[in-house]
């Protein structure tokens, strides 16, 4: 018996892996995330499955759960959104597990960050601009740990993309500009690939009224850099003629 971690993407039910949705229809208890795991992926389910939504549920609830599925010898298919790696809350549902001796696997997802970017059509690595991507949140009830502060993370000048942080943007943008400057592109994507998925471009100075002006203070994705609207920015080497590599020789003028 094996708990799987299925990460369920970032909303759109047909973003989720081939191999998470075989799981979510084999799996005899389905467990999923339900604030924000449409009920489509749990669908699959087959009808006889155990299917719980760990919304209400403690850690300690959750785990029993586990325990009782692996003592039944029955597989869990455990279903978070997006990557369940990535502010998952998963690390600590894994230690559980190895304390009692539960064998699991964890299955990648679509995560928000990416599906922000995909609506916004914008690439968050552009040769010139930046080559690094920051995944963060601001500060709440949960503290960053020492020197990962968004003031501190913001002298990169990353491509920075910032979960779990919609409400607390009046922070985030106080930390963020004296770095990227008030008038660095930014964006908020509201629930990214969802049927109600709302995309606000503007500037990091304007991005906390920009989220109250639209109601938005939670499930957003917010993302800041020059990425976000670079222009002009040079060709990546990769297809450039003269750049050989394993797939291709260097062509000569002749081969242009």
């Amino acid at each position: 018996m094996t708990v799987h971690f299925v990460g369920a993407g970032p909303g759109a039910p047909d973003l989720i892996t081939i191999r998470g949705a075989e799981l979510v229809a084999r799996c005899p208890v389905v467990i999923f995330a339900g604030s924000l795991v449409p009920r489509a992926v749990v669908a699959r389910a087959r009808p006889d499955a155990r299917v719980l939504d760990s919304a209400g549920m403690t850690l300690d609830e959750l785990v029993a759960e586990m325990r009782a599925a692996h003592e039944r010898g029955e597989d869990v298919a455990r279903v978070h959104t997006g990557d369940p790696l990535l502010f998952g809350s998963t690390a600590e549902q894994m230690r559980r597990l190895d304390a009692l001796g539960i064998p699991y696997e964890v299955v990648p997802g679509v995560s928000s960050f990416t599906a922000a970017a995909a609506a916004l059509r914008r690439e968050l690595t552009v040769p010139g601009v930046s080559q690094t991507v920051i995944l963060a949140r601001a500060a709440g009830r949960t503290p960053v740990p020492e020197g990962q502060d968004l003031r501190a993370l913001a002298e990169h000048r990353a491509t920075l993309a910032l979960f779990l942080s919609a409400d607390r943007l009046d922070e985030a943008v106080a930390a963020l500009a004296p770095a990227y400057g008030a008038g660095c592109p930014a964006a908020i994507v509201h629930r990214a690939s969802w049927p109600d998925e709302r995309v606000l471009r503007g500037r990091l100075g304007d991005l906390a009224a920009l989220a109250r002006d639209h109601g938005i203070d939670a499930t957003a994705m917010v993302l800041v850099g020059p990425a976000l609207a670079a222009e002009g920015f040079p060709d990546s080497r990769l297809y450039a003629p003269e750049f050989a590599h394993g797939f291709r020789a260097a062509r000569g003028e002749e081969g242009r």
